[in-house]
């Protein structure tokens, strides 16, 4: 089949040099595939259709994950990357040591509690942030927070299938009050698995069911906010709004398990819909369709080019 790889970078073009995943980022344009490359950081942009063909590098000499680096915040809007000056292993999540000692973000989960950030996080979490309700594929409900450089791009990212924006606060220490005060006054989570999110993709609830449950909590965590006694932030009432390229995989539908682990070996695969770093895929000689988690590339270096999955014969033979 002939099916063309994308790339924005010339490093990135078939056969080219192998690039560093950074993970799956969402904008209003849409999803895209996040990598450090020779010549700099590149966006793969996802979109319906696309055919993604790569390698994965794995083996002797080649490390689980590789070190992503580490950000430099320098204000509200302005933050920069920066390699791992080493590129060695990740030992912790996805940093070396060395690099989660200069990452300014490590400050920000907990400065509402302790005041302590570099001067640049300090001007990022003072402006206005966004207190959500989110639902994910299964009905599982979480309370979250987003800045207003990221208040859309974060549910995106959070693979979010209806979500409602609850509360406008002055900065990012008010807000992560407020979400520690409903996480514990109404007990919902703070955290959802990606490990969850994606079992729950595999046999998503009807949306309606969801968007139900998703406005019933969200009533209640601004009912909540009612008694809360604490300045600096007012209930709201808003809708979040996802990508139109989230709607196949979002609604229940026939798909299994993509069949090969994405740590390792070859692929080829065309992206059909996505939430998050979900996508529902097609591959070269098969008729069912398969949901593939992309996230399971952060970390990883791959090689683009001619690739193709290789589907078990017993896989197959059971749809």
């Amino acid at each position: 089949m002939d099916s063309p790889v994308v790339g924005p970078v010339e490093s990135l073009a078939p056969g080219g040099a192998p690039a560093l995943v950074r993970g799956i980022t969402w904008s209003p344009d849409g999803p895209a595939l996040s990598l450090a490359a020779d010549d700099g950081d590149a966006r793969l942009p996802l979109g319906p259709g696309l055919w993604l063909r790569f390698r994965v590098l794995s083996g002797p000499g080649v490390p689980a994950r590789y070190c992503l680096g580490y950000s430099a915040v320098h204000g509200p809007t302005e933050a920069r990357h920066h390699p791992c000056p080493t590129g060695q292993a990740a030992e912790r999540g996805y940093q070396c040591g060395a690099c989660f000692a200069r990452d300014d973000f490590r400050f920000m989960h907990d400065f509402h509690r302790s005041g302590i950030a570099p001067p640049g996080l300090r001007a990022y979490l003072g402006q206005p942030h966004w207190l959500y309700v989110a639902t994910f594929a299964d009905g599982t409900v979480k309370v979250g927070t987003a800045s207003q450089r990221s208040k859309w791009a974060r549910l995106a990212e959070q693979g979010a299938i209806v979500a409602r924006y609850v509360a406008h606060a002055r900065d990012g220490s008010v807000v992560r009050l407020l979400e520690d005060a409903v996480s514990e006054g109404l007990g919902l989570t703070q955290f959802v698995r990606g490990t969850a999110k994606y079992a729950a993709l595999l046999q998503p609830r009807p949306e309606a069911d969801l968007d139900a449950a998703n406005g019933a909590a969200a009533d209640a965590v601004r009912e909540f906010l009612d008694g809360v006694a604490l300045d600096g932030f007012e209930a709201v009432s808003e809708q979040f709004e996802p990508h139109a390229f989230t709607g196949a995989v979002s609604r229940p539908g026939r798909r299994i398990a993509y069949p090969r682990p994405l740590d390792s070996g070859e692929h080829g695969m065309r992206l059909d819909s996505m939430v998050g770093s979900h996508g529902l895929v097609a591959v070269d000689g098969a008729e069912s369709v398969f949901l593939a988690d992309l996230a399971a590339l952060k970390g990883h270096k791959i090689e683009l080019g001619s690739y193709t999955t290789d589907i078990p014969a017993l896989q197959e033979s059971l749809f």
